[in-house]
C-alpha cells in the first residue's frame, strides 16, 4: 500500500472504528433501539451509515450520512408515543438531532 492510500483511507479507518466501537460496546447497553431499526426493521443508523463511510469515504459520505439521520429523524416521529424501547433520535438516547426540513 502506497504512503498516499494509507493517508487517504486512514480517517476512513478510524471512523469505521469508532463505529464499531459504538455497535459492540456502547450500544448494546444503552437500553433502546435506533428508531429507524425500529420502524423499517432494517438496518440501524450505525450500520447503515459504516456501510455508506466504507463505500464513499467521509467527504463523499456527509451528504448521504445526514439524510440519514433525517430518515432516523422522520422515523422516530412516525413512531410517536408508540415508539417501542426508541428514545431519542438515531441512537443518541437524550441527545436531540435538530433537523430542519
Amino acid at each position: 500500500m502506497s504512503t498516499l492510500s494509507w493517508v487517504s483511507s486512514s480517517p476512513r479507518r478510524t471512523v469505521d472504528l469508532a463505529i464499531r466501537g459504538y455497535q459492540r460496546y456502547l450500544s448494546p447497553r444503552k437500553g433502546f433501539n435506533c428508531a429507524y431499526l425500529v420502524a423499517r426493521g432494517e438496518q440501524s443508523c450505525s450500520a447503515v451509515i459504516r456501510n455508506i463511510i466504507a463505500e464513499r469515504g467521509l467527504l463523499r459520505g456527509v451528504v448521504p450520512t445526514m439524510l440519514q439521520f433525517a430518515a432516523c429523524y422522520q422515523a422516530a416521529m412516525m413512531l410517536g408515543a408508540d415508539r417501542p424501547r426508541v428514545n431519542g433520535v438515531c441512537c443518541c438516547g437524550g441527545i436531540p438531532i435538530p433537523i430542519r426540513y
